[in-house]
């Protein structure tokens, strides 16, 4: 995982916070900018996006944005990110068996690669089109991100690639990202240090379904195939919903939500 200086942190902040609310308070509200085009309300919901919502005054979205920043930048995040990804690591060493078909499944976007110089440059936004001329400025579009094949390892789930490797469990990588960014993601996860997976899965065109729905199915796909999924680690719970594993592994992300 890229260790971002606090320069790099900073960028476009005003003032710097020191909350003592965990930044996970933010997910729900700050991350709700980052959803794709598709799982941002344009105009207001029928019905409430969150079954708690009771109306009442919300957080500060600048604050939560601070709170943000502080937890990446002074190591919370990179702290609780290993602690998912130790867990993780000693389970499927110690279930492995070079005897048995087994398989472990990674996300890829905030589980394997960092996409943090993105997030900070659209300022916890979501923007797909556009170019990243002006990095580490913003904006900073998302699929000309990918392309640019920058994204850097999030080292522990580098070493549970490199343990389950070593263990003859297979690794299948999947994405909500399109089969159009499939040479950039497959450079980038290779640059990264990832090599040696069975498969990556991705979106194939005209795919509409939800993120949730995609993954379960591919899952069950995997174990088609003869695999007994020991492991699936991920950054939302719509990575890790809807079961074919026999563990799930959810790492922090408070920077988007993914339905």
């Amino acid at each position: 995982m890229s260790n971002a200086s606090n320069g790099e942190c900073r960028h476009g902040v005003r003032g710097i916070a020191a909350w003592g609310k965990p930044a996970l308070i933010a997910a729900a509200l700050a991350a709700f900018l980052a959803m794709p085009a598709g799982a941002r309300a344009a105009e207001c919901p029928a019905a409430p996006n969150l079954p708690s919502s009771d109306g009442s005054q919300p957080a500060n979205l600048g604050v939560l944005k601070l709170q943000l920043l502080d937890y990446k930048c002074f190591g919370a995040y990179e702290r609780d990110v290993a602690i998912v990804l130790a867990e993780a690591q000693a389970y499927v060493e110690k279930r492995a068996d070079p005897a048995a078909k087994l398989a472990l499944v990674l996300d890829i976007d905030e589980t394997s690669l960092s996409n943090w110089p993105n997030l900070l440059a659209d300022d916890f936004g979501f923007i797909f089109d556009g170019t990243c001329e002006h990095l580490p400025k913003g904006p900073c579009g998302f699929d000309a991100w990918i392309a640019r094949q920058a994204a850097e390892a999030i080292r522990p789930t580098l070493d549970l690639f490199n343990a389950a490797k070593a263990r003859n469990v297979s690794i299948f990588f999947i994405t909500g990202r399109g089969e159009a960014q499939r040479a950039a993601t497959i450079n980038n996860l290779k640059a990264a240090g990832y090599d040696g997976w069975a498969d990556l899965i991705m979106k194939q065109p005209g795919d509409k379904s939800p993120v949730r729905t995609f993954k379960t199915m591919s899952r069950k796909q995997i174990e088609d195939r003869g695999f007994v999924i020991i492991a699936n680690v991920g950054d939302q719970d719509s990575d890790l919903d809807g079961g074919h594993a026999e563990r799930t592994f959810k790492v922090p992300n408070p920077f988007y939500f993914i339905p």
